[in-house]
Parts: C-alpha cells; structure tokens; sequence
C-alpha cells in the first residue's frame, strides 16, 4: 500500500511529553512517547507478550513500560526487561514493532513502510514557507474529522462553494463566478494558478471585500497547500502567505486535520488566528461529513463536473495515477 509510505502527521509535538500517547493511523492503533534522549517513538499499540496496550503503561528510565507485566522496550522496539524474570536477557525477536518517525511544522510525522528496495526515501510534505523567517508560523487543530482525508483535501482546493459555505467570510452569492485559472501537474503532484476571487473577509483584520488571488498545491496525497499573494496596496507586498493542511488519514472515512499558518500577522493573539481558521475550518465540517460516499470517487463518470472543477479532477487523477487506495473508492 503506497499510503503506507507516506509521512503522515499523527500529533502535535507539544502533546508527546511524558506519558505514551495512542495515536491511529491507516486504521492502525500505535503509540508514541519520548525515550531518554527526548526523541519521539512509533510503536504498535500492543505488546507482544500478551497483547496488552502499551499506551496504557508509562515511561520509566527512559524505556517504554508496557502495563501488564512490565515488560520494558528500549528506542527501536527491542525489549530489554522482563521484571518476572531479572536475569533474563531477551533475544532480538521480544520486540515490538516500530516505524519511522520526524518532528516537523511543529508536528510529529509517521511512516508506517520505508520505501521499496531500490526506490528513494520518501521525503516528507514540502511547505517551502516554513524557511520565510519574515512569516509567523503557528498550528491550528486538531480536528476530528467523519470523512476521509482526500474529500477534505479535495474541499480545500475548491473555490466555488466559498459563496454558498462561507458566506459573508470567503465568499458572498452575488459574486459566485469564478475566472480562468491554470492547473498543472508538477513532480510532486498538481498545482493551480491564478485562483481569484472576491471575498468579504479574507482575513482576521479585513474591513472591506477584496480581490484575492491563491494558488493552490497538492504535495502528497493528504496535503496541500494554499498561497495567498498579498492585497493591491498591503505594506507585505513581495511577501507570499501561505496555509498548510496536513490531514492524518485514521481511517478510510475518518481523519484528523491540522492548519499550519505562515502569515504576515504579527499583531493578533495565537488564539484569534486560530479562531479565524476555526470558523472557516467549522463551516466546511458538516458539509464534508455529509458527503455521501464518504470515500472520494476516482471514477471520473461517477460525479458530476463543470469547468470550476478542474483542480479537483487533477487531484482525483494524480491520486489515481499514485495507487492511492485508502479513502478513495
């Protein structure tokens, strides 16, 4: 399964500390937690002694302690204590399962496979503005999301239901037309230029509608990205914005979603940029959890389309052309 070789954020970096933190992904249950040199762990949530949860159990001297009998893991998966037996030194195979892990964006990424023999490492997500040291960046989420991740990816880079879902905010019915905008395939997936539209409220501090234009890219099959070149008159002219979905896909009609902000907005607290994209994130929410099927098709008869649509064809074709099977049908 090609998913499975993917960097999939799974938690914030903050909320790893001291005790094991279940997580799930692919529909696979795991734990995470911190060894003594504070560098995060992946392990499956369960151990192979007898099958007890480990993200029930705690972290002592730095070694992963499962609950049941306290069997201890050390970094990597080998066990290295077994507390009925103190003389006892386990052999390679008393281990359990571990998978790769990063600590990026402020987020803790999983790679459940490596890539095939002969092929290159898979690298992670690209969000090219983390490295603007102008633009403060800063997390929102996350949020527990019932559809799969790539109908919440196809949403976010879709601009014609901007009038119709945020209205008042991205969007307004009385200018609903969307002009010509470019859609490409890139190495890394498909990116679309020149997306234009009048918005109320662009942003946290808009006072009057105004003309934005974003470019929309895909970068894996649950990222994407969103670029947003400053408003005619803006003192941050030259300066590029830019919002990151990060979507952990749980299961194949559940997800977890993350916002990585880069912005020019140093004014505002945390907590109101994260209310900005609350309330956008929040309008979205029903309508994604009540498309019916929850996977997103790949047949390209089996929804409707129109000339709007074509970044969301390309996103449904490059997925295709990946292999990509979990959340799509």
């Amino acid at each position: 399964m090609i998913e499975a070789q993917q960097w999939h954020p799974v938690a914030l970096s903050d909320v790893v500390v001291d005790a094991p933190l279940p997580v799930r992904l692919l529909d696979q249950e795991l734990v995470l937690w911190r060894d003594a040199l504070g560098q995060v762990q992946a392990f499956v949530d369960r151990c192979p002694h007898r099958g007890a949860r480990l993200s029930l159990g705690r972290v002592q001297d730095g070694q992963l302690e499962c609950p049941y009998h306290g069997w201890q893991f050390a970094s990597g998966g080998q066990c290295v204590k077994v507390p009925a037996v103190p003389a006892f030194v386990p052999p390679a195979k008393h281990c359990v399962a571990s998978y790769g892990v990063q600590e990026v964006h402020g987020l803790v990424w999983v790679q459940l496979a490596p890539a095939a023999e002969g092929q290159a490492p898979v690298p992670l997500p690209v969000f090219e503005a983390e490295a603007d040291e102008r633009l403060r960046k800063l997390n929102c989420g996350p949020y527990d999301v019932e559809a799969s991740a790539p109908r919440i990816i196809e949403n976010f880079l879709d601009m014609s239901h901007f009038g119709f879902v945020h209205e008042g905010w991205l969007g307004s019915r009385d200018a609903t037309e969307m002009s010509h905008y470019e859609v490409e395939a890139t190495e890394r997936g498909v990116k679309a230029t020149g997306c234009k539209a009048i918005q109320p409220q662009s942003n946290l501090h808009s006072t009057k509608p105004a003309e934005v234009d974003y470019s929309y890219e895909v970068t894996a099959p649950y990222t994407a990205l969103l670029t947003k070149v400053p408003e005619s008159g803006s003192s941050k002219q030259g300066w590029r914005e830019a919002i990151g979905l990060f979507v952990c896909p749980v299961t194949p009609e559940r997800s977890r979603v993350w916002f990585r902000l880069a912005v020019a907005d140093f004014d505002s607290s945390d907590e109101q940029l994260q209310q900005f994209q609350h309330t956008i994130f929040t309008q979205d929410q029903p309508v994604l959890e009540s498309q019916m099927p929850k996977p997103l098709p790949l047949d390209a008869k089996a929804e409707l389309n129109s000339p709007a649509d074509r970044m969301s064809v390309a996103y449904r074709r490059y997925l295709k052309a990946s292999g990509v099977t979990f959340g799509v049908c």
